[in-house]
């Protein structure tokens, strides 16, 4: 049994509670393997071995995030499809379900259950990715960005969206958010964009600042959705914040459902409760 510990780089609280994680967890006989910025800070005065890249968390048959959603985004790239747990120390945490004072035994409950029965308790959300003539991007939890040179009066680029091959909308805008229903409490919001359950299976589309655009809109999850991009030098499409690709005008991108869903295990996620502290 293979557990992976990733804290929020830099809190002392992650770190201390990853510490306590994985001294429980040894005592029953799991091997835990933290990431690099983890072991740096919990190992730095001890003779214990390096932490591993987070990419390596993928590994392991349980990945436990210990901070905000931030942290918890990061985690999960480096999980891929192995099941991940999130300890909430951030103020919102719509993607971590556990709170600090119930880490541990929620942590062992969920090693017993993978011993027991072979795997986490786990509900899977969908993913969007994007892709383009000889590029892909990783896929995003919460949403894929595809973004102008710079945003502001004069800037941006031009963009034509497309549902299954039907035109949505075309102008100037910032950019345009695609996000999943995870997301739609992040980013999207921020630019406008409606709440979605995380139990409806659709995605999002939300014009950034545009000139003469239309309200956001909601598709199904199953929707194949095409960005063309023109009158820009350059534009780039970043998945869950991160940069993942540049582009050059004129460009035509695929944006849909990824392939593989990220898996959440542990105790189900309060949506509602969450909401609360968006006030």
């Amino acid at each position: 049994m293979n557990v992976g510990i990733v804290a929020q780089r830099g809190n002392d609280r992650a770190a201390s509670l990853a510490a306590d994680v994985r001294t429980d967890l040894e005592s029953s006989g799991v091997t835990v393997v933290v990431d690099e910025a983890t072991a740096e800070h919990i190992d730095r005065d001890s003779d214990r071995a390096s932490g591993v890249p987070v990419e390596r968390m993928a590994d392991c048959d349980l990945v436990v995030s210990i901070g905000g959603d931030g942290t918890f985004l990061y985690a999960a790239r480096g999980a891929a499809t192995t099941p991940i747990m999130g300890v909430n120390l951030g103020e919102v945490g719509f993607l971590n379900a556990v709170s600090p004072e119930e880490a541990i035994e929620t942590v062992r409950t969920e090693v017993e259950r993978v011993r027991d029965r072979g795997q986490a308790r786990t509900r899977s959300v969908a993913r969007v990715g994007a892709s383009g003539d000889g590029w892909a991007v990783p896929p995003a939890i919460n949403e894929i960005a595809v973004l102008g040179p710079q945003r502001g009066h004069g800037h941006g680029v031009t963009a034509t969206v497309t549902v299954n091959g039907n035109e949505f909308t075309s102008g100037r805008v910032d950019g345009v958010l695609v996000a999943t229903p995870t997301g739609s409490t992040a980013y999207n919001l921020s630019e406008g964009g409606p709440l979605v359950h995380p139990g409806v299976d659709a995605l999002v589309v939300t014009e950034m600042a545009p000139r003469d655009g239309l309200p956001p809109l909601v598709v199904d999850g199953g929707s194949e959705i095409e960005i063309t991009l023109t009158d820009a030098s350059e534009a780039v499409v970043a998945s869950d914040g991160r940069v993942g690709e540049a582009v050059t005008p004129p460009t035509t991108l695929r944006v849909g459902r990824a392939d593989d869903p990220l898996n959440i295990a542990g105790p189900p996620l309060d949506f509602f409760a969450g909401l609360g502290k968006l006030d």
